[in-house]
């Protein structure tokens, strides 16, 4: 129900946008949220919004530099990706979750990933 799309290879201080597409029925109601995971590391949490689009958090690594967005209307969140450094490399997931508070920790819906790599 989850499909991102939009990763590839950039260098440092490039930037890049993903998309998320969703199914009506969750981006509708569901806050929405993504993730990264780095080779040998443990996926964690990049940026989340509220269903309504008013509400946004980003980690620390990434303010500043990241910004989420959401058009309900064509079904799709996006992260849009400026400034990338190479520690930035990952796979990025797509992820919702009926509640605000709990798409950051622990969402309900999962996307496939896509993979996102920064030379250096």
């Amino acid at each position: 129900q989850l499909v991102e799309s939009g990763g590839g290879l950039v260098q440092a201080g490039d930037s890049l946008r993903l998309s998320c597409a969703a199914s009506e029925r969750i981006l509708s109601v569901y806050a929405m949220a993504w993730f990264r995971r780095s080779p040998g590391k443990e996926r964690e949490f990049v940026a989340s919004i509220s269903s309504n689009g008013m509400n946004t958090t980003y980690a620390n690594s990434v303010e500043g530099r990241f910004t989420i967005s959401r058009y309900n209307t064509k079904n799709t969140v996006y992260l849009q990706m400026t400034n990338l450094k190479p520690e930035d490399t990952a796979v990025y997931y797509c992820a919702a979750h009926y509640s605000l508070l709990q798409v950051s920790s622990a969402p309900r819906f999962w996307g496939q990933g896509t993979q996102v790599t920064v030379s250096s």
